[in-house]
């Protein structure tokens, strides 16, 4: 039995709305929805959970006015959640679903921050996290940090994991990613193509497959870890220590591409701490972000509504 733990400090309640046919300005009927757990390590957690042969626990801090919706959904799901609890709501977002051609349109609501701090609730959190590590084989952080913790937060999340010498995958970018690095390495970079680009300087407009392929190599040689740059329908490019690898992604009908990195993260985490072996682990994500593609179920292996 493998034994995960999900951080996620953007937590979300979403609903998933799925239409015959959606079109700007008109009144657009829904045929069906769902409302779900959501953030980008909640959906790799349900992933994981639905893997199986592993346990999978979520640390996250939620607004207190909505959170036992949120511990509603994520019981439903057999997500076990170690919340945090602060002032406010947890966000919400919506996905929009058009079966004529297969479009994803998503919004996000994020929740005023203003007048808001965090900070009196960092020590409660980094309590918790050291109590979670101290249980687990495998950690992913993955997510954007709303407004109101402190500039450091991020990083003393960063150096806790890596001074429990649990394998650390780190699915997030820019300021979050560098202020990272500037306290230690993740085991595993997860990023996507646009994302790498912004957060290491690299042109997106200039660049090209190999430009990005050499990139991709110098950073993971000079990091001395493992990149991931997922690059949505092509195939992704990753390195182990300036070892370069590329994995075909599986073509398919997609219904909902939201959460596709994340369930990659999960695929990929969840082959590597069992097997070792990397690109068996690419293999395994790729087949999970195709998967979650044919849900509409964010964060989901089963093709079912």
């Amino acid at each position: 039995m493998i034994s995960f733990l999900c951080i996620c400090l953007s937590p979300a309640l979403q609903r998933t709305i799925l239409f015959d046919n959606f079109q700007k300005e008109e009144v657009n009927r829904g045929k069906s929805y769902r409302q779900d757990a959501s953030g980008k390590a909640v959906n790799t957690a349900r992933v994981l959970s639905q893997l199986g042969d592993s346990s999978v626990r979520l640390l996250c801090p939620l607004g207190k006015e909505n959170i036992s919706l949120f511990t509603d959904l994520a019981s439903r799901d057999k997500l076990s959640v170690h919340p945090i609890t602060v002032p406010g709501r947890t966000r919400e977002c919506w996905t929009l679903l058009s079966l004529s051609d297969h479009g994803t349109t998503e919004v996000v609501c994020p929740e005023s921050a203003d007048d808001k701090s965090f900070s009196p609730f960092v020590s409660d959190f980094l309590k918790a996290l050291q109590e979670e590590l101290e249980l687990c084989q495998g950690v992913v952080f993955a997510g954007s940090t709303p407004c109101g913790w402190p500039d450091n937060f991020v990083s003393l999340i960063a150096e806790k994991i890596a001074a429990s010498n649990k394998t650390f995958l780190a699915d997030y970018q820019g300021k979050m990613l560098l202020d990272t690095l500037s306290v230690c390495t993740p085991h595993v970079i997860k990023i996507n193509e646009e994302e790498f680009c912004n957060t290491f300087g690299l042109s997106l407009q200039k660049r090209n497959e190999k430009e990005l392929k050499n990139a991709v190599i110098q950073k993971s040689l000079e990091l001395k870890n493992k990149i991931i740059v997922t690059r949505g329908v092509k195939s992704t490019f990753s390195a182990d220590a300036g070892i370069f690898y590329e994995s075909p992604v599986e073509k398919v009908s997609a219904v909902n591409t939201t959460a596709c990195g994340d369930s990659f993260s999960a695929g990929f985490i969840h082959e590597y701490l069992k097997s070792g072996d990397f690109a068996l682990s690419l293999k395994k994500g790729n087949w999970a972000a195709a998967r979650n593609a044919e849900s509409v179920v964010p964060g989901s292996i089963y093709p079912l509504f």
